[in-house]
């Protein structure tokens, strides 16, 4: 494996919770798997700022939610019950810090976390990677305590390095091509972790959501990518919303019989069904962004009726690490915080 340096490993492992929120009550949770994991992560460039441990640089932007008809078929949540609902979204570069640059691959994998109608609503959040970088929550322990230990002044093989050679779904997950977008409405994310939707019947399906833009994917070359600017991403999204608006898909990949839906890190085969959920129509940037930002904490916990979580451990888990970052940027308020 090809020698990475510390600030690539904790810039691109380090993105792998996706984007931070959750309620303040669940701080209070006893010392546990998501305290040590908060506590090294804060180390990290943005939680020494008080800002979201990771995807640091974000954008909040409005729009709305149509749903298809097939979607009641699948969950009587009520935004799939049909008529539209309002949405807040955030993009967000991966990286834990506010100065990485849109092109760089510290940047990937890219976030997407969406509310869904006013109120308590509901959250999805995703990541423009299919699979997870680790399936436990005791793996990504050790991954961020590699990450943590990693000194690139030290001979090889440094600890973010076996970590990786002894994990192989965490390599592929690094090692993977991640391409820079002509926007953020041109980038497709993934949910990863299992969800499980409840009709009007009562039947349960898992499935995963997926978040496609309606007019396909559309990425740079590389050579294309490096003369860019280093918030072109962002700049880009307010110019193309103020022209006209952008609309993505929301899909639902099901699970088949024997598929595991306790590991995120595992992809599905495409030939498994997939639901068309509905129409992501999003309008504006909103005013101040900055000020948004400070007050959303999505959650990939925050559900309703007709959706419920699976065995998959790592929202829960993930939702309790957030919380933690949210009591770190309500410390001191900046302005990159959520």
């Amino acid at each position: 494996m090809d020698p990475i340096t510390r600030s690539q490993s904790r810039r691109r492992l380090a993105t792998l919770l996706l984007l931070a929120g959750s309620a303040a009550s669940q701080a209070q949770s006893p010392p546990d798997l998501s305290r040590q994991i908060a506590e090294i992560m804060s180390q990290g460039p943005s939680g020494k700022a008080h800002a979201r441990f990771i995807h640091a640089k974000g954008i909040v932007c409005r729009g709305s939610f149509q749903s298809a008809s097939e979607a009641a078929s699948i969950s009587r949540a009520p935004h799939f019950s049909g008529g539209s609902v309002p949405i807040t979204l955030r993009f967000s570069d991966g990286a834990p810090d506010v100065s990485v640059s849109d092109s760089s691959p510290d940047a990937a994998p890219r976030g997407i976390a969406i509310r869904f109608g006013g109120g308590r609503g509901t959250d999805i959040m995703a990541i423009s990677h299919n699979g997870f970088v680790v399936g436990t929550p005791e793996e990504f322990l050790e991954l961020q305590k590699a990450i943590a230990a990693t000194d690139s002044s030290k001979l090889h093989p440094w600890p973010i390095e076996a970590f990786l050679e002894s994990n192989s779904k965490a390599r592929k997950f690094v090692q993977d091509p991640k391409p820079v977008p002509v926007s953020f409405a041109t980038e497709s994310f993934y949910s990863n972790n299992a969800l499980v939707f409840v009709n009007r019947k009562g039947e349960k399906q898992a499935g995963r959501y997926q978040i496609v833009p309606l007019n396909g994917s559309d990425y740079l070359d590389d050579a294309t990518a490096k003369t860019k600017a280093p918030s072109f991403l962002f700049e880009e999204i307010a110019r193309r919303l103020a022209a006209a608006p952008a609309k993505f898909r929301l899909l639902l990949q099901l699970a088949a019989p024997g598929d595991v839906t306790n590991d995120g890190s595992i992809v599905w085969p495409d030939s498994r069904q997939v639901v068309e959920l509905g129409i992501l129509t999003i309008t504006a940037v909103v005013p101040d962004s900055a000020a948004a930002e400070r007050k959303l904490a999505f959650d990939p916990t925050r559900l309703v009726d007709g959706i419920e979580l699976s065995d998959d451990p790592l929202p829960a888990l993930r939702s309790r690490v957030y919380a933690y970052s949210v009591a770190g940027r309500l410390s001191k308020k900046t302005e990159g915080a959520r």
